[in-house]
């Protein structure tokens, strides 16, 4: 088959999408790289081919647009919506989408690049635009950038009809710090767009095949005194560091990737913000805007930045906020930028000048706004001095070891529109000249926002041998964490010899589609049964690992990916339970991707494929952290089995009323059972369920047992596995229903593993619940069928543990909750329930589903209406969490707000993290994470 004759290279980017392609019909050694308009509306049914294509969509309200409006030149009809059901046709795309987004921000949607890396919220769901009102159109960052790459197919396709997108070679571009999970789902909006066979370039050596090609002939000559370059990529939401080694060989000129960096959420963003946060004082003195109108500002100051700092500027520029309601004329207000004040904002803020020695600020309050996480300090020259500090070992290998001396890189290529910008661009070279004493080579880049694209296509040329290809194969190496609860691998087990806790997969360095086997090491894998694979990788340059190699998992230089869980199905049915013998196979794909393969070794042709999950991370801190069970873990479960086995004949009422202490007396105190030990004793009681219903103690204790070794319901592996498995039990309810202790542990049970249940069954769950919550007087007289459900104090704090459930019902079940507290006959804790439902920083669930800030608000009067005289007063600590400061300005509550609570807080002699709170961005502390909670997670496990 042969190849395909157009190559194309998309550079999605975070800002602005460019696609680049080359003609292989061309009769020239090396075809020409071109830049291709694309045409979008920059107008009411007004089109314009652009080489930018800004990454935004905008949702309008029904009747906002005449027909026609939106009409481009391959529309599906004559509106131009497509169809009715197409979530990506439903948006208007491009300029024409930054024009109306300045004037309604929330049917805006803008940076889905950098949410498909934000692993906090479900990528999947329709999140964006964030913070928009209930009426607006959403969108996942999924869709929105598959409706990007869906315009530019249909751009593709009117300018070749006869070569579809979906049969030309493409290459699409994502940052190099991109992890797996990121690069999956940018994948998944390639195939949703019509484009399903796609390759992946990292972006920074996407730009540096732009120099290469450009300089195919002279390329020698000019890297003669070359031996590392730093790529300094600086997009719209990322900023991407990579080292490319340099050798001039006898077969000539050899480049190499030898480094990249970590991911950093940080770009040209965050300059957008910087400035906006500057003008907003002189916008609005006194008091912040509201979460549309600051949108609005940040775009008045892209605009003024992208003005004044190109050639050629003027010496100020006005950005312009409008008014509100009917004052949408009146109450516009302006103010200047000057260019001297953003380039002095812009260098100091992101570029200053520091020494080889300075590092990242590390802070927790790291700067959130729109609902994004962006990193804790925007110092690019701080980011680029830790990197090179950290990759000395390549950096010598490549530059030689003067005498001890800082291994620095003698060339910098610098990507991104921000370099257009004369001050940005010679502050990194200056910086960079100064740590080595000596000048650094500036490799030219003329077009630096069409590089990559460029770069992109060029990189497909070089895999058919026009030009030259960069080697270094994977950036990172990969790891798989062996040992679990019972000392074996989680999934699989290394039979050979005695094991630390992780064994080299994938080295740094391994080429895309070899098929890498560990030499010499067989693994035991229960087939049939569910099973879950930790993964970790590592840029780190420290310790060169080849496959198969052993080693100890750090947090500095491992970071977890996530895991891997699969119910792995054998041939034979007969096998099912069975522990089988496997080599793992691992290779790095030509999509950039890890992919594993668990190849049976008495049976070759029976394999398993392993692919990712992409959604959520596991928290670094548990990167090594690998135990063996409490010796005396046996005679615990015997004891377990005893109370819940098949036989009863000798368990008298005293022995099911003091399992608890029996095990603590085996085990030690239960607060220090740690998270494997309670998992597996959660097995053994769950092996136990059908006899639960023996005796009103059976099931009580059941209850209380089963609740604590689940809690919180997630963040171990097999988690969501024993979620399942408990799930069945809800249906059946108490069975000693007359008895009120046994619902009192029937609802802290739920409560304890709610973090675990997904959104379906937590809103089952709460709709349960809804009938004893309501106040009398406005719910239906008749109650649910079914027995009466008792211990409604823990019935009502399960309810505000809930946080999967959609903001609109909880905001119902909040209104209620409140409601009754006004009444006088509530019981006063009730109002740690509210506060967890209004709570402006979850503790587990998504963000995209807390109670709007106005709904959060009425609250909080309610809870500042009520007396508090110290912080134990419950009101105090709902407050408190209603007033939390997220650094999400459409979750905030009004400054005012905020710092009323805090008075009271202070003059209550609240805890100075509690103060904290209410005015900064902060992580919970131990002992506020159990008030939350309502009691001290599993020791060794920490939500983040």
């Amino acid at each position: 088959m042969s190849a395909p004759r157009y190559i194309v290279g998309i550079d999605l980017g975070t800002t602005n999408t460019v696609v680049a392609y080359a003609d292989t019909a061309e009769a020239t050694e090396l075809p020409a790289v071109h830049t291709l308009p694309i045409p979008s509306l920059v107008g009411p049914g007004e089109v314009a081919a652009r080489e930018l294509l800004p990454s935004a969509r905008y949702h309008p309200a029904e009747g906002e647009l005449p027909p026609g409006a939106r009409t481009l030149p391959w529309s599906a009809n004559a509106d131009g919506t497509g169809p009715t059901n197409d979530t990506l046709a439903q948006g208007v795309v491009g300029h024409f989408a930054l024009s109306l987004g300045a004037r309604v921000p929330s049917r805006l949607v803008t940076s889905a690049k950098s949410w498909l890396c934000h692993g906090a919220v479900d990528r999947t769901e329709p999140i964006l635009p964030w913070g928009a009102p209930a009426d607006v159109l959403k969108v996942s960052p999924v869709d929105a950038s598959a409706s990007y790459l869906a315009h530019v197919r249909a751009a593709w396709e009117e300018r070749f009809p006869g070569a579809p997108l979906s049969e030309c070679d493409v290459v699409l571009t994502v940052p190099a710090s991109f992890d797996e999970a990121a690069r999956s789902l940018t994948l998944e909006a390639a195939t949703k767009a019509g484009i399903p066979k796609v390759r992946l370039v990292e972006e920074p050596q996407a730009a540096f095949y732009d120099w290469l090609y450009r300089h195919a002939a002279d390329a020698e000559k000019e890297l003669a005194d070359s031996r590392l370059a730093v790529v300094v990529d600086v997009g719209g939401g990322t900023t991407d560091l990579s080292l490319i080694r340099v050798e001039l060989r006898d077969s000539g000129l050899r480049v190499t990737r030898v480094a990249v960096g970590d991911h950093l959420m940080l770009g040209g963003d965050n300059m957008d913000l910087l400035l906006a946060k500057h003008a907003e004082p002189r916008i609005s003195p006194g008091a912040s805007l509201g979460t549309g109108r600051f949108a609005e500002l940040v775009a008045q100051s892209r605009a003024a930045k992208e003005l004044l700092l190109r050639e050629g500027a003027p010496a100020h520029t006005s950005v312009t906020v409008l008014g509100a309601g009917s004052k949408l004329i009146g109450g516009t207000k302006s103010t200047e930028l000057g260019r001297e004040e953003v380039e002095s904002q812009v260098l100091e803020g992101f570029f200053p000048e520091v020494g080889t020695d300075a590092r990242p600020d590390r802070r927790s309050s790291a700067l959130m706004e729109f609902g994004l996480p962006y990193v804790a300090d925007p110092a690019i020259t701080k980011h680029l001095a830790a990197f090179l500090g950290t990759h000395q070992d390549v950096a010598r290998d490549a530059v030689g070891d003067a005498d001890g001396a800082l291994a620095l890189p003698d060339a910098v290529l610098l990507n991104g529109g921000v370099y257009l910008a004369d001050k940005l661009r010679d502050r990194v070279i200056d910086t960079l000249s100064t740590w080595r004493g000596a000048p650094v080579r500036l490799l030219d880049n003329p077009h630096p926002s069409l590089a990559v694209a460029r770069g992109a296509a060029a990189y497909a040329l070089a895999r058919r041998g026009k030009g030259l290809r960069i080697g270094g194969g994977s950036a990172r190496a990969f790891f798989l964490a062996l040992g679990g609860a019972d000392g074996h691998v989680d999934g699989a087990t290394d039979t050979a010899e005695e094991t630390p806790n992780a064994i080299c997969l994938l080295p740094k360095g391994a080429e895309e589609g070899e098929e890498l086997e560990l030499p010499g090491r067989t693994f035991s894998l229960k087939v049939g049964k569910p099973v879950r694979f930790r993964v970790a990788s590592s840029t780190s340059d420290v310790q060169h690992h080849r496959p198969g190699d052993l080693l100890r998992l750090d947090d500095e230089r491992h970071r977890m990916l996530p895991p891997i869980a699969v119910v792995l199905a054998p041939k034979d049915a007969a096998d099912t339970g069975k522990d089988v013998p496997v080599h793992v196979v691992s290779a790095l794909t030509e999509i950039g991707t890890l992919e594993m393969n668990l190849v049976r070794a008495d049976r070759p042709s029976e394999r398993w494929k392993l692919e990712f999950q992409l959604r959520g991370t596991s928290s670094g801190g548990e990167v090594g952290q690998i135990r063996q069970l409490h010796p005396r873990f046996a005679e615990a479960t015997e004891r377990v089995r005893r109370v819940y086995g098949k036989s009863a004949d000798d368990v008298g009422p005293k022995d099911v009323k003091t399992l608890r202490t029996d095990l603590e007396r085996l085990l030690g105190e239960r607060n220090g059972w740690d998270t494997p030990l309670l998992r597996e004793l959660f097995g053994a009681l769950f092996g136990g369920v059908k006899r639960r219903r023996r005796s009103s103690d059976h099931e009580r204790v059941w209850f209380n047992l089963v609740g604590y070794t689940l809690r919180p319901g997630f963040g171990y592996p097999l988690d969501d596995y024993r979620i399942g498995e408990l799930w069945s039990v809800w249906k059946d309810g108490v069975q000693y229903a007359p008895d009120a202790q046994n619902w009192a542990e029937w609802w802290i049970l739920w409560r304890r593993v709610s973090g675990g249940l997904d959104a379906t069954k937590q809103e089952a769950m709460l709709t349960d619940l809804e009938w004893y919550l309501e106040p009398e007087g406005g719910r239906p007289k008749t109650r649910p069928s079914g027995p009466k459900k008792l211990g409604y104090d823990d019935m009502v704090r399960l309810a505000g543990s809930l946080e999967h459930p959609s903001a609109e019902q909880k905001s119902r079940v909040g209104n209620w909750l409140v409601a009754r507290l006004g009444g006088g006959k509530e019981n006063p804790q009730t109002w740690w329930a509210v506060g967890r439902l209004g709570a402006r920083v979850p503790f587990y669930g998504s963000a995209h589903r807390v109670v709007p800030a106005e709904t959060a608000q009425a609250w909080l009067r309610a809870a500042l209406s009520t007396p508090w005289a110290t912080p134990d007063a419950p009101a105090a600590f709902a407050a408190t969490l209603l007033a939390r400061v997220s650094g999400d300005r459409a979750r905030d509550l009004d400054e005012a707000s905020r710092l009323e609570v805090r008075a009271r807080l202070e003059a209550a002699g609240a805890p100075d993290a509690w103060l904290r709170m209410v005015t900064e961005v902060t992580h919970l502390d131990a002992s506020d994470e159990r008030r939350v909670f309502g009691e001290s997670l599993p020791p060794g496990l920490r939500l983040l």
